[in-house]
């Protein structure tokens, strides 16, 4: 019953007493900088932007972060200053930002069912809406873009272009901050969109050694003094001082950091490990990391496949076998056909001879499930049978999917490892 306790605790401390430093480590001036930046527009009303950029991993949302987080303690700035979140994977054109910036300002009831004319009148009555009652000054409000080098590849970059524009006119105290990874990422720019910019960038580069990275999975997984069964807390953090001295945990660490340097990897790592704890083996074990490391670095792509029909599995095949005949040159359907066709009629014995629209029918599964993908991927007046396509699977994926298939016919094995169809 106690380990059981001790199990829930566990879980307790890693989804509660996880949270950001109170300073980042090693990027001082950084902080400095950016929390000058935002001070200025959330107490004076000075408008801003300013660019963080850095690989994944550097530390530019920890950053941000820690800097919103002293920002927001400031008595003047709590109640004054508003915070609105984008990210480019989820806002992927301007209309549904702007909705989803009505939604953070809490502007739904005063927008109704008003038309607008265009995105900037839209823009602009949402932020005239947060004047103070004596309509002289406005709410300061904090627009933080990330994947901010997708918000470039919208049409006409409508919102760079107005965010940018209100950022360098007096009308609105607003504050511009772009995450991204890019370091091109102002060549990505319109010339107008460039010209409303400030040119700030902010630069972060990860310093991080492997040494380092082994403490911050300690210190990760370690219990604290204060932990409600010290005994229990003792064994843990025992165990998990033996793990990070472990040769394959070394090396299976390694090969993580080698991958990426970003801590949320690293955490979905350590999650699967930590989730894998029973009452039965209450402690992490080497056996743990080793299943989560499998998990997390399994192939999505190959293990699709092996949800696959016979018939699905057998053109994925036929596709393979064209890559190797025309040396990886697109192929359409009706080529894919011809192939398998060729298949059942000399070779197959216990595959069942099916009719050409059931086929096509696999054929488009196949393409909602982006095992395969038009080359063309506009308007295209091509005959779905003729659209070129592309297989999206290495030889090797293939193979190692035929061999995990259950019940696989053998002669469809035979024919993918056959050099000719």
């Amino acid at each position: 019953m106690k380990k059981k306790e001790g199990l829930i605790n566990i879980f307790k401390w890693l989804l509660c007493h996880q949270k950001l430093p109170d300073q980042p480590v090693g990027l001082d001036s950084q902080y400095k900088h950016l929390l000058e930046l935002l001070r200025r527009t959330a107490v004076h009303g000075e408008s801003n932007s300013v660019l963080i950029v850095g690989p994944r991993g550097s530390g530019k949302t920890m950053l941000l972060g820690c800097v919103l987080r002293e920002l927001m303690s400031l008595r003047e700035v709590q109640k004054n200053v508003l915070l609105v979140e984008l990210n480019g994977l989820l806002q992927t054109d301007d209309k549904i930002a702007l909705k989803e910036i009505t939604r953070q300002l809490h502007l739904e009831n005063v927008v109704g069912d008003k038309v607008f004319g265009s995105f900037a009148e839209n823009l602009a009555f949402l932020l005239e809406a947060l004047k103070k009652g004596d309509k002289s000054s406005s709410r300061p409000v904090l627009f933080v873009l990330d994947e901010f080098d997708l918000f470039a590849h919208h049409k006409n970059q409508t919102l760079l272009y107005n965010l940018l524009d209100v950022s360098q006119s007096a009308q609105t105290p607003v504050a511009v901050v772009g995450l991204t990874c890019r370091l091109d990422v102002l060549e990505l720019l319109e010339k107008r969109v460039k010209s409303r910019f400030s040119h700030r960038q902010i630069h972060l580069f990860s310093s991080l050694s492997f040494g380092q990275y082994v403490d911050v999975v300690r210190a990760q997984l370690s219990l604290p003094p204060d932990f409600p069964d010290p005994k229990f807390s003792d064994e843990w953090n025992h165990s998990v001082t033996k793990l990070c001295e472990d040769k394959t945990v070394e090396e299976i660490l390694r090969r993580n950091f080698n991958g990426s340097k970003d801590f949320r990897s690293l955490h979905s790592l350590l999650f699967l490990a930590v989730s894998r704890v029973s009452v039965s083996h209450s402690t992490l074990r080497e056996a743990d990391l080793i299943e989560a490391c499998r998990l997390i670095s399994a192939d999505s792509k190959a293990n699709v496949l092996h949800g696959l029909s016979i018939l699905e599995l057998c053109l994925i095949i036929a596709m393979k076998h064209l890559n190797d005949t025309y040396d990886g040159e697109p192929f359409n359907f009706q080529m894919v056909h011809n192939e398998f066709k060729k298949f059942i009629q000399r070779k197959s014995h216990s595959i069942h001879k099916f009719e050409k629209p059931v086929v096509m029918k696999a054929f488009e599964h196949l393409l909602q499930l982006e095992l395969v993908r038009p080359v063309d991927s506009g308007v295209c007046k091509v005959q779905r049978e003729y659209q070129l396509m592309r297989l999206m699977l290495e030889h090797g994926q293939v193979m190692e999917a035929l061999q995990k298939y259950p019940q696989c016919p053998t002669d469809v094995k035979q024919w993918a490892l056959s050099a000719f169809g």
